[in-house]
């Protein structure tokens, strides 16, 4: 029997270096920012930025979390530029935390911005440059341009149950951007995956 306390709100922790904007993570997943680690927590959310890097106070953060098998995500955020590349971040991040999965890559409009996302999984596009998004099958071009990163994925994927993620077993990286909305979705779909808390 439940306690007269319980409610079905999880407790979402946001870490991350103050570039990464964890404050806008943590106010848009209901979360709220944190500097230690936080072992009562049913997700914590490691923010990263791909122009600042990841700094050495995330990764032990990261670290000391690793003990309790918490539920974890990655955010890449700051996409604004075409600079910025979500595969390049998931790479560092891969060396510094653990082996990441990225269900879904960036796809850019022709003037370099994000505009949509592509889930490795079924090929399928989320478009976010309609309102609201759309969802449709890819381009042959994108099929191949994503070729290897697919096959990657799906191979990770194999040695996964199916509640990997909330187990604390299985880490995606997921690109966010809170202007257009890219991949806030997709967080929420995760978030959902989770058992509440208590």
């Amino acid at each position: 029997m439940s306690s007269p306390s319980s409610s079905p709100v999880k407790r979402i922790h946001v870490y991350g270096h103050v570039s990464a904007s964890p404050q806008a993570v943590a106010r848009e997943f209901e979360g709220s920012v944190s500097t230690t680690a936080e072992h009562e927590s049913d997700l914590a959310i490691f923010a990263i930025n791909p122009a600042a890097g990841i700094d050495q106070e995330t990764i032990a953060l990261w670290t000391a979390l690793d003990e309790i098998q918490l539920p974890r995500m990655v955010l890449v955020t700051g996409l604004d530029g075409q600079e910025l590349d979500f595969e390049d971040a998931v790479m560092v991040a891969n060396r510094v935390f653990d082996q990441l999965i990225t269900p879904y890559l960036v796809l850019h409009s022709d003037d370099g911005s994000p505009a949509a996302l592509i889930r490795l999984e079924d090929l399928s596009i989320i478009d976010y440059s309609t309102n609201p998004a759309t969802t449709r099958r890819c381009d042959p071009e994108h099929e191949e341009l994503v070729k290897e990163f697919r096959e990657e994925f799906l191979e990770q994927m194999q040695e996964m149950d199916d509640g990997a993620f909330a187990a604390g077993i299985l880490f995606p990286a997921i690109p966010i951007n809170f202007a257009n909305g890219i991949g806030v979705d997709v967080v929420r779909n995760f978030i959902a995956q989770l058992p509440s808390g208590s």
